[in-house]
Formats: structure tokens, C-alpha cells, sequence
């Protein structure tokens, strides 16, 4: 069972003073205190996502080590280092973050986009279906990777119809996992995934998507039936995934350009953006946004989703004077006139949303739930 933060109950109000009771009006349904509003994600592919980690990353989650290791990346997360904490960082501790951290934010991220569909429709693009008994995709993987195991995933009758283009700017398992949750709930939709970011998580997503391309393992006692129903979460005719291990920060216009390409896309900046204000300063993130916003493809997606409130904050000037993350990122893409030959039109945004974990779900360590805020802009070019 995963650990939850715990919910407080609405005070009762204090008793009036005897008065003569006028006729009862109807009851209004109270707003919820306590309870979570109804989950966007079904629970059943919620538990399939926690599964994928728990088998992908099954031996460090079973290590000894694993306290040791989680603790030495809060520590460097603390301290801000993000090199220490990622870029520097063993293969088990990168896998360690993965097992521990990046359970509920696929579950939070994957409940966001869920809830973004209708905006995301405006990005699917129709495909060609191969016909023929011979158009089954090989298993995806990441570049730079081999194929997990030595036999391919089973293929899978369903052939997607349209595809979607995500670049996940600082993405790794988390994001990875999310995409493929979105296509779980539609079968005929195809994702390319493109996680950019400067750590080497090649190894830790390029095993994460085994899983997702193959059926769950299952024990030699597993019934018939259980074993004739045993599928993959997502067949790998769906989803083709590649990371490149770059800091987007030292990328030109041109690279910018090349990494995009032409058609519009779903870009996001998951827990990302204002760890690049506080380590980068906020100069080289903004230079960094307005060379996105010059390159990126006219009606594409920026997603952007961090920490609430004082969380995200970055200091400027001598006095280090804050400002919130959401502010500094409107100041530099909301404008009346196109930025960069690009206008910004911010079509969602939440200051403050929780995403809660069920007492259902199970997972082999503790789990927290994710408060965050998120914001929607759509690039145009006019």
C-alpha cells in the first residue's frame, strides 16, 4: 500500500442561537474537504503503471542500498546540485530515482494530460496503416539501445491511425510512462516520445520501455487464462521512443530547429523549468525559451508543470529580489505582438491542483502525493 498525505476533515460549525425556524431550502451539496475528486486516470491503469516500475526496477527497489541511495540524491537536491543528483550520478542511483520518485509523477503527469485531450486532439495527425500479416513494428527503443530480451514483443492486432509528436525537455521514466498511459486509453493513436535531457538516462528509459512493449512477467503458477490474457500495455506498433542525452540550454536556433522539425508538436517542461531559473539563472532561461519559441512549429503545444507557489521562485538583481516562476515565464512569452515571429496564447492553467494516490494502489515502498501547477500555451505565427 502507498503512503498518502493525510486528508483533514472540514471543522462543524458552531450551534446559533435558538431563533424561529424559517422553512428549510434545499440542501446544497457540500464541497469536498477530504475526499479527491474522481480520479481522471481509470485505477486499474493506474496499479498497471506502478506495475511497469516495480518490475523495471524490481532489483534496486529489493537492494539494501536503496536507503543510501535515495538519501544521497535529497541531499544533493537540497543543496540545488542537479549535477550531483543527476548528471553525475551512478546507474543505481539513476535507477533508484526512478523507482522512488517517478511512480507518481507518470501517474500525476498522465492524469494531466488526460484532462488536456481536447487540446491535444489539435495535434494528432493521420498515419498510413501497413497492411498485410508482415506489418507488425519491431519493439521500440531507445537510441542508442539494444532490445531488451532476445524475443521481440508479441505484435498486437491494433494499428494505429493517427500519431503525436511529445518532446519531453529535461523527461526521462516519469514522462515516458505517462505517453504511454495516454495511449493505453486510445489504441489507435501512435506517440513518438523524444526525451531530451542532460543526465544519461538512456539505460533507465530504454528499460522502462521494455516493459511497456512486452507482457508483465507472470508466475510458472499463473492459470490458462490468465496467461491468454497477459498483454503488454502498449502494443509497439504505438509508440517509438528515443532520448538524447543534451543540455538544452547550449543548443542554437538551428539545433533547436532540427530537434522539432516541422510539424507541430506537444513540448513539455515537466518539474523542470524552474530548476533551470535556480541553477541557470534566470538570463539562460530565458534565452533558452526565446530560442524555442523561434523554432518551434506554428500551432504546437508548450506544457508546462512544476511546484506551486513559493516553490518556484527565482531571484534577480542585486536585492535577489523573487519572482514566481508562472510570472517570469508570462513575462517572456505573453505579449500582445509575436515574440520571436511567434505568439503565445495561454489556454490553461492551474495555480494549484493536488493529485492523490488510492488506498488501492500498491507499490513495494512508500509513495507521496503531487501538488503542482500547470500551464498550457499554444504557439501560433501569424
Amino acid at each position: 500500500m502507498v503512503k498518502k498525505t493525510p486528508y483533514r476533515s472540514a471543522k462543524s460549525l458552531s450551534k446559533a442561537p435558538p431563533k424561529p425556524k424559517p422553512k428549510p431550502a434545499p440542501k446544497q451539496p457540500a464541497e469536498p474537504t477530504s475526499a479527491p475528486a474522481p480520479p481522471l486516470l481509470p485505477l486499474n491503469l493506474q496499479q498497471s503503471l506502478l506495475n511497469l516500475f516495480n518490475t523495471s526496477f524490481s532489483a534496486v527497489l529489493s537492494s539494501p542500498s536503496l536507503p543510501a541511495l535515495l538519501q544521497s540524491t535529497k541531499e544533493a537536491l537540497y543543496a540545488r546540485d542537479f549535477d550531483a543528483a543527476f548528471a553525475r550520478a551512478s546507474q543505481e542511483s539513476l535507477e533508484a530515482y526512478a523507482a522512488r520518485w517517478s511512480p507518481t509523477r507518470a501517474l500525476g503527469y498522465a492524469s494531466v494530460l488526460v484532462g488536456l485531450d481536447s487540446h491535444l486532439k489539435s495535434l494528432e495527425r493521420q498515419i498510413q496503416v501497413p497492411a498485410g500479416p508482415d506489418s507488425g513494428s519491431a519493439p521500440a527503443v531507445s537510441e542508442n539501445e539494444e532490445p531488451h530480451g532476445d524475443e521481440p514483443a508479441a505484435r498486437d492486432d491494433r494499428q494505429p491511425t493517427a500519431s503525436i509528436k511529445i518532446l519531453a525537455l529535461g523527461g526521462g521514466a516519469a514522462e515516458l510512462a505517462a505517453s504511454a498511459a495516454i495511449l493505453s486509453l486510445n489504441p489507435s493513436l501512435h506517440a513518438s516520445v523524444h526525451l531530451l535531457d542532460s543526465a544519461p538516462w538512456s539505460a533507465v528509459t530504454g528499460t522502462l520501455l521494455s516493459a511497456i512493449v512486452n507482457p508483465p512477467p507472470l508466475s510458472k503458477y499463473a492459470s490458462a487464462a490468465t496467461k491468454a490474457s497477459n498483454a503488454a500495455l502498449v502494443s509497439s506498433a504505438s509508440i517509438s521512443s528515443t532520448f538524447s542525452q543534451l543540455n538544452m540550454l547550449d543548443l542554437s536556433r538551428d539545433e533547436w530547429a532540427g530537434t522539432m522539425g516541422g510539424e507541430s508538436l506537444l513540448v513539455t517542461l515537466l518539474f523542470t523549468l524552474n530548476e533551470l531559473y535556480t541553477s541557470a539563472g534566470i538570463g539562460k532561461t530565458t534565452s533558452f525559451l526565446l530560442n524555442l519559441t523561434a523554432t518551434i512549429p506554428d500551432g504546437s503545444l508548450l506544457l508546462v508543470v512544476d511546484s506551486p507557489g513559493s516553490y518556484s521562485e527565482a531571484a534577480v538583481g542585486k536585492e535577489s529580489k523573487k519572482y514566481p516562476m508562472q510570472w517570469l515565464l508570462d513575462h517572456t512569452l505573453v505579449k500582445d505582438e509575436p515574440v520571436e515571429g511567434c505568439l503565445w496564447e495561454k489556454v490553461d492553467s492551474h495555480d494549484s491542483v493536488w493529485f492523490r494516490l488510492a488506498d488501492s494502489l500498491k507499490y513495494p515502498i512508500p509513495l507521496e502525493n503531487m501538488r503542482y501547477q500547470m500551464h498550457l500555451y499554444r504557439a501560433t505565427r501569424p
